[in-house]
This record gives structure tokens, sequence and C-alpha cells, in this order.
């Protein structure tokens, strides 16, 4: 490409509101200029496993993230080449045979809990949000989501919540909002005022 894209990485805790962000910066500056990735695109294959191996996965720590590849298909963007980004299908708990092509855009907009932890991620982004929403908030989206969209039981949620995105969130996640360039303290995505965003890109 003649010029780079601009890669902005959104980060922040379950429920935070990070897709609801990149929708409403994606419709500021453009559909045809943004491409949106979300990190849990990259989550490693697990068709090796049994389906009872599959549901012990901590999908909140970083090592269920294949971040190599994230990295690899980034820096391919960022020369213009495009990438085939794998599909991961959430209720065989692993990845789908299906991929998506992705060509460069001018902003490339990187979304995840994770994305602040591997510093050859880190070294791509041009500017890095993190969205600082309040526990109890990300809570009841989080068991909204999951009980909704994924078909998981109340029980499940919360037992999931306590015992590995409470805990991965306070050791992994928390820790990574000092590597933000901007912060939202914010419970409701929908609200931010975009322009402090908008004019760093423009």
């Amino acid at each position: 490409m003649k010029n780079s894209p601009f890669i902005i990485s959104i980060a922040g805790g379950t429920g935070s509101g990070k897709t609801t962000l990149a929708e409403r910066l994606t419709k500021e500056l453009g559909e045809g200029k943004v491409l949106n990735i979300a990190h849990d695109h990259y989550y490693k294959d697990q068709s090796g496993l049994t389906k009872e191996q599959r549901a012990l996965t901590n999908y909140d720590h970083p090592n269920a993230y294949d971040t190599d590849l994230l990295v690899s298909h980034l820096e391919k963007l960022i020369q213009g080449e495009s990438v085939a980004r794998p599909v991961y299908d959430f209720l065989s708990d692993t990845r789908s045979k299906d991929t998506v092509l992705l060509s460069p855009k001018p902003v490339i907009i990187v979304e995840g809990i994770l994305v602040f932890t591997d510093p050859k991620l880190l070294n791509l982004f041009d500017l890095k949000v993190y969205v600082d929403t309040s526990t109890d908030i990300r809570l009841i989206r989080r068991l909204k989501r999951d009980m909704e969209e994924v078909g998981r039981s109340f029980n499940y949620v919360v037992d999931k919540y306590l015992t590995q995105v409470r805990p991965m969130h306070e050791k992994f996640v928390e820790p990574t909002k000092k590597y933000a360039d901007i912060v939202f303290a914010e419970n409701n995505t929908s609200e931010i005022d975009l322009s402090p965003i908008l004019k760093m890109i423009r």
C-alpha cells in the first residue's frame, strides 16, 4: 500500500463495550475505510481435543489465543497483502474450516480483552484505547450475551465468571490499562465522546 493503515486497538474487560465502540468508530469513519478484527477470531484450533477437553479451555487466558497468527496477519495487511482470517465456532469450541478473506483498509480496528498483553502486538498499534467499565455492568452484559447468543445456562456463566473470567481479568486484563493512550471510564460506550480518537486518526 502507498500509505500504511492506521491501527487502533481497543482493550477492556469482558462486556466493557469494546465492540460497540468499534462499531461507532466504523460508522463515523465510513465502513468502506475500516477493517474490524476481533482477537476472539484467533482462538487456537482445538479440533484435536475431545468435547470434554475443549470445555475446560480457559478462554480468558492469553494461552487460548493464536496471537502470533494475528501478528502475522497484521504485518501482512500493513504491507498491503490480504489474509485469510480464521473463523471460530463457539458452539463446537474449535475453529471452523471456513475462513474470511480480509483486505487492507486505511483504518484497522483490533479489539479484545487481551490485545495489550503481547509486546509484538502492542508494537503494531498506532493508538491504544482501554474501556474501563464497572464490574457489575460487565457481569450483567456477559450473562445476557452468553445465555442469549451462545445458549449457556445461568449457572454455567456464573461459574465461568467466578473461576476464570474474574481472576484472569484481575491478573491479565486490568494491569494492561497502563499501556493505553486513552482510557474511557464509561459504563455506556454508546455515549463516549469520539472526538479525541477521530482527531488523532484524521
